[in-house]
């Protein structure tokens, strides 16, 4: 992943625009993440690695989908201490408490403020997580 990344006249920077792929190998219309005034919006990341979710259970899954926003966190420069807000989406209610479990793992020291619904996901997707991180410009 570049960190060579260009603000626009905004002072805006968008990470992943040109090479954001979904499964099959799709290009995806929208950034992996958008920087602006110290601000961190990271796009929801699913369980996916080489362009297709991976197969096993809610803790596998999870560890991939918190993976993908931390490495995506990392490419802009900033850490899990710099989250102040996760999203959760939850393919079953049911995997709440093996999610909090790998959660913890990732933000247990720098706990975030954070919203977990229920919902249908797409593909084959047990979880969905996105963020907003922030850093002192």
């Amino acid at each position: 992943m570049s960190t060579s990344q260009t603000a626009d006249t905004n002072g805006i920077i968008r990470y992943g625009i040109a090479g954001g792929t979904g499964q099959g190998d799709q290009h995806m219309p929208f950034a992996r993440a958008v920087q602006a005034d110290g601000w961190l919006y990271v796009s929801g990341q699913v369980p996916m690695q080489n362009g297709e979710v991976i197969d096993g259970g809610i803790v596998a899954q999870s560890r991939v989908a918190i993976g993908n926003v931390l490495a995506i966190l990392a490419e802009a420069g900033y850490g899990p201490e710099h989250v102040v807000r996760c999203g959760v989406w939850l393919d079953d209610p049911r995997d709440f408490a093996a999610f909090n479990k790998i959660f913890k793992e990732h933000f247990g020291e720098h706990p975030p403020a954070r919203a977990c619904v229920q919902s249908r996901l797409v593909v084959d997707a047990k979880v969905e997580v996105d963020c907003v991180a922030y850093k002192r410009p």
